[in-house]
């Protein structure tokens, strides 16, 4: 059963066309200090889904509540990774994914 003090978090970003399996590729081989930083701040159980007719990404985490969302953007290995991924996604001009939140309006345990 899932700690009640976890949040989750849902949000969507968006592929560019012809890049699905390039973005497969690349979270397939994940760079493993970058999934350290990731479990070490309180990011879990991350999943990110793919609707094929449309490109939209869409993301799944559960967060830690001392999770300080701040801390991850300005980090330089987020930046590093978020350079390497602008050439397939829609970005922001400083490289990170145009991420839009999501409202939770069911969830069954």
């Amino acid at each position: 059963m899932e700690n009640k003090s976890t949040i989750r978090n849902a949000f969507k970003m968006k592929l560019k066309p012809g890049f699905e399996a390039e973005y497969k590729k690349r979270h397939d081989e994940i760079w493993p200090e970058l999934q350290a930083l990731l479990s070490e701040t309180g990011i879990q159980d991350y999943s990110i889904f793919l609707d094929e007719e449309t490109l939209i990404l869409f993301a799944v985490q559960k967060i830690s509540p001392n999770f300080d969302e701040k801390h991850l953007p300005n980090h330089p290995l987020v930046k590093k990774w978020w350079a390497f991924m602008a050439d397939i996604m829609d970005t922001n001009p400083d490289n990170s994914p145009i991420a839009i939140s999501l409202k939770e309006v069911f969830h069954l345990d």
